[in-house]
């Protein structure tokens, strides 16, 4: 898995600039369609979800453990995300015109507002997708299909570089698998 996400990641790495580009559609989210993608990686979004699992699982006579599973994976999702962002401290592709750049320690140290390693909204979209898909393997073509298009308006609109929503990806999917399997030790105790 770690080559894996390696290569992912070198292969986004080399077409970021070259993205940022030319791979861009302005008013992505002027449309429907990309207001919509760009909601599925909106944290209150799979709160909202959790709660609506927790209360058709309750009405069945389930446990609480796949309204646990999803808001656990995209809360330690997006709380990972804004620490990540802090330590790695990549702004946004606009700053440098589609180039690298990295903001120093002392300027705003807790401040993440500007970063965009990793992509909170891929990370969330796919931490949801991977949970998603514990519980409903059948439909994992649409939850992922979901996630990957959140990514790519973020790439289109030009607020990510390709490697912010891979890395975003990624985490996401690590994530909601490391949560699942907590939740499912301390419900099986």
């Amino acid at each position: 898995m770690l080559a894996v996400s390696l290569a992912l990641f070198g292969a986004a790495s080399a077409v970021d600039s070259w993205a940022f580009h030319h791979f861009r559609l302005s008013g992505v989210y002027d449309r429907d369609w990309g207001r919509a993608l760009r909601s599925m990686g909106y944290w209150p979004l799979w709160i909202a979800l959790s709660f609506a699992l927790w209360l058709t699982d309750r009405a069945r006579g389930r446990g609480v453990q796949r309204a646990a599973i999803l808001a656990g994976a995209v809360t330690v999702a997006g709380v990972s995300d804004e620490v990540l962002k802090l330590v790695v401290r990549r702004d946004r592709p606009g700053v440098l015109d589609g180039a690298y750049a990295f903001r120093s320690w002392p300027d705003r140290p807790f401040d993440s507002s500007g970063f965009g390693m990793p992509s909170s909204h891929a990370i969330i979209a796919f931490a949801a997708a991977a949970a998603l898909t514990e519980f409903f393997p059948a439909a994992a073509i649409v939850w992922y299909g979901l996630a990957v298009g959140c990514a790519v308006t973020r790439v289109l609109s030009g607020a990510h570089f390709v490697s912010d929503v891979v890395v975003g990806a990624l985490l996401g999917i690590m994530i909601a698998t490391w949560v699942a399997q907590r939740v499912a030790h301390a419900t099986a105790a």
